[in-house]
Order: C-alpha cells, then structure tokens, then sequence
C-alpha cells in the first residue's frame, strides 16, 4: 500500500487538470450570467401550476422506478442529472444513466486488471472513465440538439407570425409549429401544445420547456410572448424582431466562432501535448518514466508541472470565451 501512495498521487493530481480543463472548456459561462440577468423577469411572469387531478400527474410525470430511485440516492444531485437527460430529448432515465456508468467502470476495470494494472490504479482509472464517458456524451448530444433547436427557431418564430397576421390565435400557431417543423423545435412545441390540452396555462407550459431547454433564444421568446399578453401590443410585430434579432445573434456567434479558432486549437495542442508525450514516452520505454512514481523529487514536480499547466490552459480558455 505504501509502494501505491505516490503513484495514486500523480493519477489525483493528473485527474484534478484534467477537471480544472473540462471545466474550462466545458461550456460558456454567458449563459449563467444570461440566466441571472432574467431571473427577475422570469420570477415576475411564471405561474405555478397545480394540477389536483391524479391522472394529468400520471400524464405530465414520469414515474421512478425502484432502479431510478437506487441510483437516485447514489449518483450526486439526481435532479440535475434527470434535468440533463431530458435536454437530450431521448427518454433515458436516472436508473439507465447509472447502470451505464456501472457498466463501463467495470468493464474497464476488468479489462485493466487482465493487462496487469494494480487493483487500485485500475480502480481509480476506471471510475474516472466510465462515469467521465456517458458524462461527456450526455454533454455532447446536449450540445448538438441545443445547436439543432437554435438553428431553427427563426423559421418557427417567422412561421408564428404568418399565422398570427392571417387571424390565427397563438395557440393554433404553435399547433401548426408543432405539425410543421421538424426536429427538436417540433418535439418541443408538440409538447407545449399536449401540456396545454391537459389543463396547463400556455406560460407555465411554455415556462417548463424553457428550463428544460436552458437556452436564451427561448428564454427571450417565452418572456416576450408574457409581456405581451399583460402589456398588449402587436404580437406578430414583436415576434418579427425577436426573430430578427435571433438571426444576427447567431451570426454574430458564428463569427466569434471563426475569430477565435485559431486561439483554441493552439489551447487544445498546448494542453494535450504533454501527456501525448508523457503516453508515448511510456509505450517506448516505461522503465524510463517509472522513476516518476517512486521518486518523491520527480513527483513533486510532476505534480508542480501539471498545476501550471492546468492553469495556463484554464486562462487560454478565459481568453477565447467570450460574451454575446
């Protein structure tokens, strides 16, 4: 056990850069900002809906099952977690997402102690594996349906107001919204409209969907649909700009985009080099990089090392993120 300790310090420190660097990287920190600027506005105009009748509950919520409940008590903020699951669209649950990661933590836990690896290393190695993979792709198709809604929520909006300047109330508009487009817009509005068929006012259900969402374009519609209806005014008219408005915002994104490339491909190149070294060095001549886990001088080092790394990469990150 004492042989293990320093080489159980190195895979901490490398584990802790790692997180510093997901952190970074993991998404832009605007949209907290963003959140909190209308938290005012959103406080202001939601409603909270109390449906007494058992069957809409039934409707409206899932029930968990004995597994979502076991994970449930397990995995660390099971109401995030379900959130995260539903912004994906698919019908994944708490319990689902857990046996996942208990697959693949044993799966490469196994599958390093038959290569030889000592049971704590191998242990340590495959709990940040297999519960970093389903964690990353829950991230990624996140990330892609947001894009997909975000990409087509103009045309929806502009589909809106046709509807609303031809005499349709908005709620057979949304009807049509959902009928008409395809993709994550449609699913959302398709719920939207099945919400409000069972009794939920169309704020509460269109308030529901933009927590879900987590996204401003939303956000700006669902606030601007609830001033309108206590203010009055030209809806179409306003709904018209906000998808103008959306439209040069995600120009303007697109732009950054590009600007800023360049800066974080040489972040992701200055941060993935050293241990892409490190691994090949390893595969060459592991007696040569041994000493780097029994030598207390070169732990420390390393350790030094991987710490200013990780804060360089975490400031080059800072740099290229910017605020629209």
């Amino acid at each position: 056990m004492t042989d293990m300790l320093p080489f159980i310090m190195v895979m901490v420190g490398m584990a802790i850069v790692l997180a510093m660097i997901v952190m970074a990287f993991a998404g832009p920190s605007p949209a907290r900002a963003q959140a909190r600027r209308m938290a005012q506005l959103r406080e202001r105009h939601s409603e909270v809906a109390v449906i007494s009748s058992t069957q809409m509950r039934r409707i409206t919520n899932a029930r968990d099952t004995r597994m979502d409940e076991a994970f449930g008590r397990i995995l660390p903020n099971p109401a995030l977690l379900a959130k995260r699951l539903a912004m994906t669209g698919k019908d994944w649950t708490v319990g689902q997402y857990g046996m996942v990661n208990a697959g693949v933590t044993l799966a490469i836990a196994v599958l390093m102690l038959v290569e030889g690896m000592p049971f704590l290393l191998a242990l340590f190695a495959a709990i940040f594996i297999g519960v970093g993979i389903p964690h990353f792709v829950i991230g990624k198709l996140i990330q892609r349906r947001v894009g997909q809604f975000t990409a087509k929520f103009p045309d929806a909006i502009e589909l809106l107001v046709r509807g609303l300047r031809s005499g349709l109330p908005i709620t057979e508009t949304m009807s049509v919204v959902a009928q008409e487009v395809e993709g994550p817009v449609g699913e959302e509005f398709r719920t939207i409209t099945d919400k409000m068929k069972i009794g939920r006012s169309m704020d509460v259900a269109l308030q529901e969907t933009a927590d879900r969402l987590g996204t401003p374009e939303f956000q700006f519609f669902v606030i601007t649909i609830a001033i309108q209806r206590e203010t009055g005014g030209n809806l179409a008219e306003t709904l018209s700009n906000l998808a103008d408005v959306l439209r040069k915002r995600a120009q303007m994104k697109l732009k950054i985009r590009a600007m800023s490339s360049e800066s974080k491909a040489s972040a992701y190149i200055v941060g993935s080099l050293p241990f892409i070294v490190f691994g090949l060095i390893f595969m060459v001549n592991s007696a040569y990089l041994m000493n780097f886990f029994t030598d207390e001088r070169l732990m420390i080092a390393g350790l030094g090392g991987l710490l200013w790394m990780g804060i360089g990469v975490f400031i080059m990150a800072k740099m290229v993120s910017f605020e629209i």
